[in-house]
């Protein structure tokens, strides 16, 4: 027996498609069988199984759980949890070796998808492709194995409380907090996490409802962020904070309603460790400002510019040995004190130690950021066969041109009047662009750059496509 994936699922940093389209219970179980057959070669028994709150969850992880236990291995189902939930179970429990989260992220409700752990290590990119190979070869092992449920949200949530260890509890009671689960599946783990904290907290859309009935599960777009700024507005909280559908990645307000975005809470973290841990090195993405790698520097951390994607900077963080990593995204990963994996609810936490240590409120630690102009990922659609090929002819021209260019994950160019970036999408047929300046001026600028070099091309930026 084979199986063959539609050509769309197997992706970079995890598998997704939509369901009944391009993804359904075969597929689940192809994956589960193939995923655990890899694993026993590496002798691995058992594989941590959880979900999120999709509609087509249950019915994937009952297809996942058969495949794997087809191959002879032991499935140990956590339940539906965050994403960062099932990552704790693999890196906690001293009988697991293997992890499988099923999550759509921050897709739409009608996609779902799968993200892996393979023996405490990210699995992406070769390793998912790796997986097609099996299944189209029918090339797994066979065997019997079991299934088992354990409880482990409590025990999560008293984990996550620990990011406050040493922290006078009694100096966090006046704080006043807002929360917005979206609807996803961070809801039940938040709701137990706020009565574990100090303080007084207000929480919107923790009810776990896959078609996600109040907003799109995803805090990086600001339209997203309007029922938390409300809520922050008329009650006069502190500061807000939201999740994405599966919990790995988080948004911020602060008192006054503005965004605190991935790397402005990079810039919050990165003081805040730096004075736990001098000289730490600290990575980003490359999306990230420049204000956040001069302020690491300023700080005396070491400032590391990586490519995006979480797999690849959980990958980099192994790699240098660094405590701290962020996305422009929303994923945040601390290995200082913790397990090195994106996990929001435990940033949040993070968040709060932070101001506290520092002496400062979240509104005055954002109030003190270098004011910059910047635009958001600016995306338009590419054929895939061209995408990459584009990125390569900008940087050869910028090369003979002797630009300053950054070529570590696409292009990123500095110039006087700051920097802006081109690059691929490893998901998507998008390049994606950003730029940051000083002021309005220097950003049209550097936006008339962007445009002249995807004109050269034969390419200009047009349409935005969509997520």
């Amino acid at each position: 027996m084979s199986h063959q994936f539609h050509s769309t699922v197997l992706r970079e940093y995890d598998i997704r498609g939509i369901i009944g389209e391009t993804l359904g219970e075969e597929d689940a179980y192809a994956i589960g069988r193939a995923f655990a057959s890899l694993l026993r070669k590496a002798k691995g028994k058992k594989i941590a199984v959880g979900y999120d709150g999709r509609i087509s969850s249950p019915m994937l992880a009952d297809a996942l759980v058969r495949g794997i236990n087809d191959a002879g291995l032991d499935a140990v189902q956590i339940g539906m949890g965050p994403t960062p939930m099932l990552y704790y179970a693999e890196a906690s429990m001293e009988d697991v070796q293997g992890g499988i989260q099923i999550t759509g992220s921050h897709n739409p409700a009608n996609y779902n998808g799968f993200k892996m752990v393979f023996a405490g290590r990210p699995f992406f990119g070769a390793d998912i492709q790796l997986l097609g190979k099996i299944a189209a070869r029918g090339a797994w092992e066979t065997g019997t194995g079991t299934s088992e449920s354990r409880e482990i949200l409590d025990e999560y949530v008293s984990r996550l409380v620990q990011g406050l260890s040493g922290i006078d509890r009694a100096s966090l009671e006046h704080l006043s907090i807002g929360w917005d689960a979206g609807n996803g599946a961070a809801g039940p783990a938040l709701e137990r996490l706020v009565q574990q904290l100090p303080g007084k907290h207000h929480l919107l859309f923790t009810q776990v409802d896959g078609t996600f009935p109040n907003h799109h599960p995803d805090p990086t777009e600001e339209k997203n962020l309007a029922d938390l700024k409300a809520l922050v507005a008329a009650k006069n909280l502190d500061f807000g904070v939201a999740f994405d559908g599966d919990g790995d990645r988080i948004g911020a307000i602060d008192g006054t309603g503005r965004v605190i975005w991935g790397d402005q809470l990079l810039m919050i973290y990165a003081e805040d460790l730096l004075r736990i841990q001098p000289g730490a090195a600290i990575i980003a993405d490359v999306k990230a400002s420049r204000a956040l790698f001069e302020k690491v520097t300023a700080l005396g951390g070491r400032p590391t510019m990586w490519k995006t994607g979480h797999s690849l900077i959980k990958s980099k963080m192994k790699q240098i040995g660094a405590p701290l990593a962020g996305e422009m995204s929303g994923h945040v990963f601390f290995a200082h004190q913790y397990y090195g994996f994106d996990d929001a609810l435990y940033a949040a936490v993070r968040l709060i130690a932070a101001s506290a240590r520092l002496g400062k409120s979240v509104t005055q630690l954002r109030s003190e950021m270098p004011a910059l102009v910047n635009t958001p990922e600016l995306r338009f659609q590419v054929d895939e066969a061209r995408k990459f090929a584009v990125v390569d002819e900008v940087k050869q021209r910028l090369a003979d041109a002797g630009a300053d260019v950054n070529d570590t994950d696409g292009v990123r160019v500095s110039t006087v009047d700051g920097w802006w970036l081109l690059r691929a999408s490893n998901t998507q047929d998008v390049l994606v662009a950003r730029a940051e300046s000083s002021n309005q001026a220097g950003l049209d600028r550097l936006l008339a750059q962007i445009d002249a070099q995807l004109a050269l091309s034969g390419l200009e930026r047009g349409e935005q496509a969509g997520h």
